[in-house]
């Protein structure tokens, strides 16, 4: 019978159980797939030519080093996993895989997507990937998580930069456009987590992570859900005005706005508990689906400026 050591250091000799299903559950696929989306828009969206290949590549890299991300937090959240509902199946709480094989598995691949995307595609696409893996996994997993309401906050900045290193990886450079993609995602990611640890903020609790609904009360999150909603829906319809995306990006971003705002407003409004379950988890869906519908705009605008030139 072996024997599970969480932390990584085995007192006896240990066969690992690991599957590989384990092995993907530590690369949070879910996480992985939108990361994959929102960084093929930054691609689409880079003017120029990029050579198939490469752009595959870029995807790849941009992938594989999310997955690290995501086994290098695990590795380091297994004590607080555990604790809490959400999260007590990963592989590292159930004793599938220790702390120290999530650990090498994650640096592993932070490596390898690092070195692969700076050496096939450019070093400054390497380097910014490389600063977001650094950013999730030091800043915001070792830095802020356990240390500060604002966690969310600072640390979306890591889950904001796929398209702009793939629009680096492309470009070469950085331009408006896909800082105005980081932005959209810098102020989703809040109201999006905040709903989430409303109705999870008894996990949150017991595991001692200083998320808003703990360290401030519901009433609180729910003011800063709606006006992080409000900047959101702002910052989101800018680059129509602004000159930098289409009428139909425009007007998708305006009604998704709308919808993402009234589920804000009830969030706000409905205190009952009963109630207030629903409001939340109806916004949190609903900002899944939001964000994906708005950069799948983005995709479908640049196929009809591809198509123009043929129809006309």
């Amino acid at each position: 019978m072996s024997v599970v050591d969480h932390s990584g250091i085995g007192f006896a000799p240990r066969i690992s159980e690991a599957e590989v299903s384990d092995y993907i559950a530590l690369l949070k696929p879910r996480v992985m797939s939108l990361v994959i989306f929102t960084a093929l828009v930054g691609l689409v969206l880079a003017p120029g030519h990029f050579h198939p290949v490469l752009a595959f590549t870029s995807l790849l890299c941009i992938a594989v080093g999310a997955g690290a991300s995501g086994a290098l937090n695990m590795a380091l959240e297994g004590d607080i996993d555990a604790l809490m509902t959400r999260t007590a199946n990963r592989p590292i709480p159930r004793g599938r895989i220790t702390s120290g094989e999530a650990m090498a598995f994650g640096l592993t691949l932070a490596f390898f997507s690092v070195m692969t995307l700076g050496i096939l595609v450019n070093w400054f696409a390497g380097a910014l990937l490389a600063f977001t893996i650094f950013f999730y996994v030091v800043i915001y997993t070792l830095g802020l998580k356990r240390r500060t309401a604002q966690n969310i906050v600072i640390g979306g900045a890591a889950g904001s930069l796929p398209p702009v290193v793939a629009w680096v990886a492309a470009t070469g450079s950085i331009s408006v456009e896909p800082l105005l993609l980081f932005l959209i995602i810098f102020f989703w990611t809040p109201p999006h987590f905040w709903a989430l640890a409303l109705f999870r903020s008894d996990d949150y609790a017991r595991a001692g992570v200083p998320m808003l609904p703990v360290v401030a009360g519901p009433d609180a999150t729910r003011l800063q859900i709606l006006l992080y909603t409000i900047v959101l829906v702002a910052v989101a319809a800018s680059p129509w005005p602004l000159g930098y995306f289409d009428a139909i990006y425009g007007v998708t971003s305006l009604v998704l706005g709308a919808g993402m705002l009234a589920l804000a407003v009830n969030v706000y409004r409905r205190r009952e508990r009963s109630e207030s379950l629903r409001a939340t988890r109806k916004l949190f869906a609903f900002s899944i689906l939001y964000l994906f519908a708005l950069f799948a705009t983005l995709l479908l605008e640049v196929v009809v400026r591809a198509l123009l030139p043929l129809i006309g």
